[in-house]
């Protein structure tokens, strides 16, 4: 691995794992292809005897692995996220293969902490983690049996990441833009939500997959931090014109009385 500066910022994320076991055989899977940042969503048991004897000498992963409690905790700083699914869904962000998302991913981790996030072993990630991403990774698998095992899933995803870097690595650029973290992201579609709301622009349309949509469209566009700004500043000015011409049309009625 030519670039071993960038694996510190590749974290690897497994929301809501049920076995401890696999948390172990993803750490394992993980230190064989050089990474070590392990963050845990809500995990079934952890830590646990099971977790460590599939770890298989990585325990040095699990005992540095951070424990959170939500989503948004463990994607906190990153500024770009690759999900893993083995299914698409009725509003889908981009699909990638893990080859064709990895570059993206080396890119993103030169400079700024990235995320590979995993769902549950058996229902994989909500609607709601998944619009939390950028792209979605999909392994091409029999469409007949397509399911992986959580560790498998981690290991060809590392793999592939370890691929890209020794052909990615040695042409990255210089940090020239300053991209959105996850929680600027966050806060901004609150505020876009809130807008709209202000506005009245939901009360003909469906609320969620409206703005499940909308994530998808922001996240093709990977947004800079200056950019979230000049948004929210626009969300900000139409807001305040609205509550103007809302109490511009309370003076005219009250007139009217």
């Amino acid at each position: 691995m030519d670039n071993p500066e960038i694996l510190p910022n590749v974290r690897v994320v497994l929301s809501h794992t049920t076995h401890p076991g696999n948390i172990g055989a993803a750490a394992r899977a993980m230190k064989t292809m050089g990474l070590e940042s392990l963050y845990l969503v809500n995990p079934g048991s952890f830590p646990d005897p099971k977790a460590d004897m599939m770890a298989c000498g990585a325990e040095d992963v699990l005992r540095k692995a951070v424990v959170c409690s939500s989503i948004d905790e463990a994607l906190r700083d990153t500024v770009f996220v690759a999900a893993m699914t083995a299914r698409l869904r009725d509003i889908s962000h981009e699909v990638l293969t893990p080859r064709e998302a990895m570059p993206l991913l080396v890119k993103f981790a030169a400079h700024n902490p990235v995320a590979l996030l995993f769902g549950t072993e058996m229902a994989g990630l909500t609607n709601e983690e998944m619009g939390k991403s950028h792209v979605q990774i999909r392994i091409p698998a029999n469409p007949e049996y397509s399911s992986l095992n959580l560790a498998a899933a981690v290991q060809v995803a590392c793999y592939e990441l370890s691929v890209a870097m020794q052909f990615e690595g040695m042409n990255l650029p210089q940090a020239e833009i300053e991209p959105a973290r996850h929680e600027e992201v966050e806060r901004m579609f609150v505020h876009l939500e809130q807008a709209l709301t202000q506005i009245g622009f939901f009360r003909t349309k469906a609320q969620n997959k409206l703005m499940q949509k909308l994530r998808r469209l922001y996240a093709r566009a990977r947004l800079e931090q200056e950019e979230v700004n000049i948004l929210r500043g626009i969300l900000s000015a139409a807001t305040r014109y609205n509550t103007r011409l809302a109490k511009n049309d309370e003076s005219v009625e009250k007139q009217d009385e």
